[in-house]
């Protein structure tokens, strides 16, 4: 039986996760060169809906 060859899939790793890593900075490049920020969001400033009239916020 053949041993596995643990440095080919650490290096696989390694190349997948920085490739990974690469396209995200990439994104982010564009996205700030056309102004648009990744944290916009039509739901709101923290992430949640906007709450009906009468309601309050939920307590943290």
């Amino acid at each position: 039986m053949a041993k596995p060859n643990y440095q080919y899939e650490k290096r696989a790793k390694e190349l997948a996760k920085k490739k990974k890593k690469e396209e995200k900075l990439r994104r982010k490049q564009e996205n700030a060169q056309r102004g648009v920020s990744d944290t916009d969001s039509p739901e709101g400033v923290e992430g949640m809906a906007p709450a009906a009239e009468g309601e309050t916020p939920p307590q943290d």
